[in-house]
């Protein structure tokens, strides 16, 4: 069956201006609001513990939302999910900016990751439906990657100096001004791509939950993303509240650790060529645990600084890079032709890990030291090195079944 696709008539540079601000939005609403994480206990008159929430919940409701509006923008198509996403986001940024207690400032941020989590769906949904099939598609995935590399190394500097120049509301309000001006730009602009005659087969989601290989690639991808959340979970609290930085000083040596990441990433395809996909990942989990081992001697024989804290973690950042970069090939090589069901689900399972392991690691030991990261990549870098195993042992197993 050929699949009729709406013409999309903007050039390769006008689609990246219209499809960027959203992926950029969606993860910005998580960095910039770092540097006021250790203040919001008390402006809010509640415990750390509720602040944190504030972080994890955000990562479940983005990762549990792209199993629900997925198919809902294969229904009923991509602009009316990106556009009602975008509007949330907005209202829910601008709540959030008014909010006076702790339990409706939470309620807010839950909101507003549901619409990032729907705008996201649609974005990616539009890329794949126009670009699937064309050479251009590479070159949009991989300006949109870099582009989203720079958010975890500006957006706390944004927020640094936004604070400091109008008060913490001020973020929120320069989100929702920010969300504001890209949605009219996709009301006036964005064009339906849903495919005309798309097939209505309803497949099951078994094969995947049953792939050892999905797996292992997804726990991969969560132990990578996971130790920078618990990272920058427990950063500010190191920082600023242990070693006295200030909150522009902390955004900066923060965004340390994202500008290594980004370096790293122009020479991702030669480590690929190299080593593989599961090459890629098995040096990437060694550098967890090497970067883990650096932080647990800093954290027992030196006070925190950054040379005990941020340089044990740009190893750490690295081995992110040579993980997430190799992990959705590993994760979805086997499902071609339920690609959309394998990658909503790639993405929804490793946010409920990453939230869950992740929270409990910077709750359960002390989120003013570097022990949540260190038990956090170690543990994760273990697990996975593990699956990886099993991976090599079965497929050196198959030809000897194949031949008996």
């Amino acid at each position: 069956m050929t699949i009729k696709r709406p013409q999309w008539a903007l050039t390769l540079p006008a689609a990246l201006l219209l499809l960027a601000p959203f992926d950029i939005l969606a993860s910005l609403a998580m960095d910039i609001y770092l540097p006021i994480v250790p203040a919001m206990p008390v402006i809010l008159k509640t415990t750390p513990a509720i602040i944190q929430l504030t972080l994890s919940l955000y990562m479940v409701m983005l990762g549990l939302g792209q199993v629900i509006f997925g198919p809902i923008s294969d229904r009923i198509g991509r602009r009316p999910v990106l556009l009602a996403g975008a509007v949330v986001f907005v209202f829910a940024s601008y709540g959030a900016a008014l909010a006076e207690s702790a339990p409706v400032f939470v309620a807010l941020r839950a909101a507003q990751a549901i619409g990032a989590s729907a705008m996201l769906v649609a974005m990616f949904a539009t890329v794949r439906d126009v670009y699937a099939q064309k050479p251009e598609g590479a070159v949009i995935y991989g300006l949109l990657s870099s582009m989203l590399a720079f958010v975890p190394a500006i957006g706390p500097i944004a927020g640094a100096l936004i604070d400091r120049q109008f008060g913490w509301r001020a973020i929120f309000i320069a989100l929702a001004f920010l969300a504001l001006l890209a949605t009219f730009q996709a009301a006036w602009r964005w064009q339906e791509t849903r495919p005309n005659d798309q097939a209505q087969i309803r497949r099951s989601a078994m094969p995947i939950l049953r792939s050892l290989s999905f797996w292992v690639y997804t726990l991969a991808f969560s132990a990578g993303m996971g130790s920078f959340f618990v990272f920058f979970s427990t950063a500010p609290r190191v920082l600023i509240g242990q070693a006295g930085y200030s909150e522009l000083s902390f955004s900066l040596v923060f965004s340390s650790v994202a500008l290594v990441m980004i370096a790293t990433t122009r020479f991702a395809r030669r480590f690929i060529e190299t080593w593989g996909v599961a090459g890629c990942v098995a040096w990437g989990m060694a550098l967890l645990a090497a970067g883990s081992l650096l932080l647990g001697i800093g954290q027992i024989y030196a006070p925190p600084s950054f040379v005990s804290f941020i340089v044990p973690m740009w190893v750490v950042a690295v081995g992110i890079v040579f993980t997430v970069s190799v992990t959705a090939n590993g994760a979805l090589a086997e499902f071609d032709d339920i690609a959309g069901s394998a990658v909503a689900f790639y993405f929804c399972v490793q946010s409920l890990i990453v939230s869950v392991f992740g929270t409990l690691v910077v709750t359960v030991l002390n989120g003013d030291t570097a022990w949540p990261v260190i038990c956090y990549a170690a543990t994760m870098a273990v697990l996975v090195s593990a699956g990886l195993f099993l991976l090599w042992v079965r497929r050196d197993a198959e030809p000897q079944v194949k031949e008996s």
